[in-house]
């Protein structure tokens, strides 16, 4: 697909149109877009029965196993609180066995999603955060400093386990979340230091606020914040929802 870009000045700024070989428009990253849900990975291993008893092991959750005729078979599971699945079977990918590596698994508590892991009668690696960057993809253990990242940074601290084909996953610890990220699983502490920081901003908007239903406000507050809205972002988003609602 070839691309090309043209563009017009109003007033001091340009617009700016990005068009498909077609001519078809495709709107700026500053306009509005289809929200788009990555679902399910597709992981390739070499024997179904196999991976699926290692996944249950695991405690992930069985959403399908479908068999059909022509030899085609899918397996879907997913993580404990993950909006994301992972899936494989027969006939789904011409991927190498165990080929795919740095699959994501996000934890809280990597010491406690660890132990869990190890309750269950997985290998783990011990928690460790990178000496280099990129360590933490590198199968060799080459650049990896053993403990968690230095005062418990967010996202720094790591731990790494396989499937039976090979397939390697990373589990990362994130417990603040950067800009723009979103919440993260929303639990029940998440939601209600959620609620108590929407309570803060209302508080303040309703010193001066026309009458209004606090759902109004709360519910646009706490969808902008999982966004990943600032809080005040979130309050503005509250306010033109009330006061366009009048």
């Amino acid at each position: 697909m070839s691309w090309q870009r043209s563009g017009k000045w109003i007033g001091e700024k340009m617009t700016t149109q990005v068009t498909t070989a077609s001519n078809r428009p495709i709107r700026s990253a500053a306009g509005e877009q289809t929200d788009l849900s990555l679902e399910v990975i597709v992981i390739p291993v070499a024997d179904v029965d196999r991976s699926k008893a290692f996944y249950t092991k695991l405690g992930w959750r069985l959403d399908a196993d479908f068999p059909f005729d022509n030899g085609f078979r899918v397996v879907q599971f997913t993580p404990p609180g993950s909006g994301c699945s992972v899936q494989f079977g027969s006939k789904m990918t011409t991927a190498e066995p165990g080929s795919a590596r740095g699959l994501y698994l996000v934890a809280s508590d990597i010491e406690a999603a660890r132990e869990e892991l190890l309750d269950r009668g997985v290998e783990v690696s011990e928690v460790f955060h990178p000496g280099t960057p990129g360590a933490q993809f590198l199968m060799d253990g080459c650049g990896r400093i053993n403990g968690p990242a230095p005062e418990q940074a967010s996202y720094g601290s790591f731990a790494t386990f396989r499937d039976p084909d090979g397939n390697g996953w990373l589990l990362q610890e994130v417990t603040t979340r950067l800009p723009g990220r979103g919440l993260g699983t929303l639990d029940v502490a998440t939601l209600t230091e959620l609620l108590q920081e929407a309570e803060k901003h209302h508080a303040e908007y309703e010193r001066t606020a026309p009458k209004h239903r606090w759902s109004d406000w709360y519910a646009a507050y706490i969808v902008a914040r999982h966004d990943g809205k600032t809080p005040e972002d979130g309050a503005k988003d509250a306010r033109v929802n009330v006061e366009g609602l009048r």
